[in-house]
């Protein structure tokens, strides 16, 4: 019974301490790697927001049909204004580690990813065929 005591006394102490004993600190060029990676990412969307407008089109047009024309531009128009606004945004609080320790603050990081249809959009497609 003092053994089996002994062993969940030692276990309990090891799983509480283990994760301190994991957690090591970020090393510091890591951090201005992670601040390089936003700063950039910032800029980049801050010149390559323009793009939201066709690429809202094309998306809106895709999933919506005629419809798209009207609505498509529309959503390019706000998603332009929002991603420049992002990409200022990053850029200059670069070194601020928000959101969730450098992460990007919008979805896709950039312009040019997300274009890839969706599920639905897809399983239609093959349907109508």
């Amino acid at each position: 019974m003092k053994k089996l005591l002994l062993f969940l006394t030692l276990l309990t102490v090891l799983a509480l301490t283990a994760p301190l004993l994991a957690s090591a600190e970020q090393q510091p060029e890591m951090i201005v790697e992670k601040m390089a990676l936003k700063f950039s990412r910032g800029v980049a969307n801050t010149f390559t927001s323009i793009a939201e407008l066709p690429k809202q089109t094309v998306l809106t047009v895709r999933d919506m049909g005629t419809t798209g024309y009207l609505i498509g531009p529309l959503k390019g128009i706000g998603m332009t204004l929002y991603r420049g606004f992002i990409g200022v945004t990053e850029a200059v609080f670069f070194m601020v580690p928000q959101p969730g320790y450098y992460d990007p603050m919008i979805d896709p990081k950039y312009v040019w990813e997300g274009w890839d249809a969706k599920r639905e959009t897809a399983t239609k497609a093959v349907e109508e065929k």
